[in-house]
């Protein structure tokens, strides 16, 4: 796929440019509470189970609620959905600040907050990664993945450093307003911008059918379970980092917060360097050799963190796993965008979303619960072993490379006037299509009904099946069912430009004189009318 090279060629595009900007402001001051949250934390417990929570809260609501926010973000204008995330994060963040100025402030309270605040995250997310796509050329799609990330760690870079003079200096809540101010950029920008929206005839899908949908379509995909199974590994091994380093700082090199928020800003300046990398790294080796490259990278940083006893050396380590991590999940994030057309993206990103962010909320429970039973060290000593369990998975589930498929809509369907009169909501919707197939085709048809099946049932399609006719063996008729109506034109319309060639080829293979035969056919029970069978008199069985 065409590419340009340089990672800034996103910020050419006026919307993407003003939005980015925006988010960090919103980013830095995210990562300043952050840092006001897990050290408060210390301050109001010697847990470190309670420590390592504050990261399970923020990420917990991603692994919830994702799905639910990717089906919003593909069913209703995303601008709407972020500008509704970012007023309720505004609100939370005002009623954080006012309890810890009262001085109000429990560890659970502490863990309420952060968790609203996640689910505030959840929901933003996914609209925003969806509408990266709409911002955007496709070529310049994984550049400006990778510059979000880029984004995000230039704020970590010294965002967590300022962050803990701040909290050194004038307290946790001053770090809570301080992020509290910084929503209001990305409010401002998001409320200019006014998205083109494509029109749809069709009335929305309930939430329940978009789920469903969504996650049919990411199980039918081969690409996109790779991505979700070396992310949920990655997140469970990564999450070890960002869970322990406030007690790394204190236990194992005997700092304070200022050290916290300096070791914390060099994983963002290692993040900053992996993401500069990223374009001359894809070009140079496979997804496969780059998400090896990390997952190694990041074991080594861990061994690192665990035997050092020196800030400096440990903060050298930091850079190696934050150069990593942006490589990986801007990696896992850009094979998910590519691999996946417009009007699913929000949901397969939202399910990569839940199951990598249930990894680091998982993981960063088991590396709390490590450290309490075993030491920080042996914790983090773990979390190096399961990161060189990903790069062994890796031999079974490589990464596929960076998708080249057209997944613009294929637009070919034309919807047929029918002799019945129907609602939308008609059904179930019986489709039969009739080929005639020579024997000598037979292989090649089958493989290919083989790719059909996937593509029907990925798009919609129930009961799929592909039936012999007996007294002519030439003919081979494909079966497969839809709910309603409406849902057999929602079927059709998602059919891409990629998907074209299966239905050339076998069209092409088809020895009929016309195309191959469609029968659209409504599903009725052979029952005859109630009156007929129910009204009639019992039957007198004594006679």
């Amino acid at each position: 796929m065409p590419s340009n090279s340089s990672t800034l060629a996103p910020l050419k595009h006026e919307t993407y440019r003003t939005i980015w900007f925006a988010s960090l402001a919103s980013n830095f001051g995210g990562l300043i509470q952050a840092v006001g949250a897990a050290w408060m934390m210390t301050t109001l417990t010697a847990s470190e189970d309670m420590v390592a929570l504050v990261q399970t809260s923020t990420a917990l609501p991603i692994m919830l609620f994702s799905l639910i926010s990717g089906a919003l973000a593909d069913n209703f204008d995303r601008r709407q959905v972020m500008l509704t995330a970012q007023f309720l994060m505004l609100a939370v963040s005002t009623i954080l600040t006012a309890c810890a100025l009262l001085g109000w402030i429990t560890p659970w309270l502490l863990l309420f907050f952060t968790f609203l605040i996640g689910c505030g995250t959840a929901l933003n997310n996914p609209s925003w990664q969806a509408s990266v796509g709409d911002m955007v050329p496709r070529a310049d799609l994984p550049n400006a993945v990778t510059l979000n990330s880029m984004g995000f760690n230039m704020t970590r870079s010294v965002g967590p450093a300022i962050g803990g003079v701040i909290v050194a200096t004038a307290g946790a809540a001053a770090a809570f307003m301080v992020n509290t101010v910084s929503y209001f950029a990305l409010i401002y920008a998001l409320t200019r911008w006014k998205p083109s929206l494509p029109a749809s005839s069709l009335p929305r899908e309930s939430l329940g059918s978009a789920i469903s949908a969504g996650l049919r379509y990411v199980s039918m995909s081969p690409n996109l379970e790779k991505v979700l199974i070396r992310g949920l590994i990655f997140g469970v091994g990564a999450s070890s980092v960002l869970a322990l380093l406030p007690i790394v700082a204190i236990d194992l090199v005997a700092g304070g917060p200022l050290t916290y928020g300096f070791m914390l800003g060099s994983f963002g300046i290692g993040a900053i360097g992996g993401g500069a990398l990223n374009a001359r790294l894809r070009e140079m080796f496979s997804s496969e050799t780059i998400i090896r490259y990390a997952f190694a990278g990041f074991a080594i940083s861990m061994v690192i963190a665990a035997s050092s006893p020196l800030a400096v050396l440990t903060s050298a380590g930091l850079l190696v796993s934050g150069a990593c991590w942006v490589l990986a999940l801007s990696l896992f994030n850009t094979i998910v965008q590519l691999s996946t057309p417009r009007w699913v993206v929000g949901r397969a990103l939202s399910l990569y979303q839940t199951v990598t962010f249930g990894g680091i909320a998982g993981g960063s429970w088991l590396w709390g619960v490590a450290a309490d039973r075993f030491g920080v060290s042996n914790a983090l000593y773990g979390s190096a072993a399961v990161m060189l369990i990903g790069i062994v998975i890796g031999f079974r589930f490589s990464m596929p490379a960076f998708a080249s498929l057209n997944l613009d809509p294929l637009n070919r369907f034309i919807e047929p006037a029918l002799g019945l009169d129907i609602t939308p909501r008609s059904g179930p919707i019986v489709i039969q299509v009739d080929y005639q197939i020579g024997d000598s085709d037979l292989p090649e048809f089958l493989t290919l009904m083989g790719e059909r099946r996937r593509i029907r049932i990925r798009d919609g399609a129930r009961n799929w099946a592909l039936m012999r006719d007996l007294e002519n063996p030439g003919t081979w008729t494909e079966t497969y069912h839809t709910p309603t109506w409406v849902e057999y034109i929602r079927h059709n319309q998602r059919r891409t430009q990629a998907d074209a060639e299966n239905a050339d080829r076998l069209r092409a293979l088809h020895r009929g004189t016309a195309a191959p035969h469609v029968h659209r056919m409504i599903e009725r029970q052979t029952i005859p009318p109630s009156d007929d069978v129910f009204h009639k008199a019992p039957i007198d069985l004594h006679h």
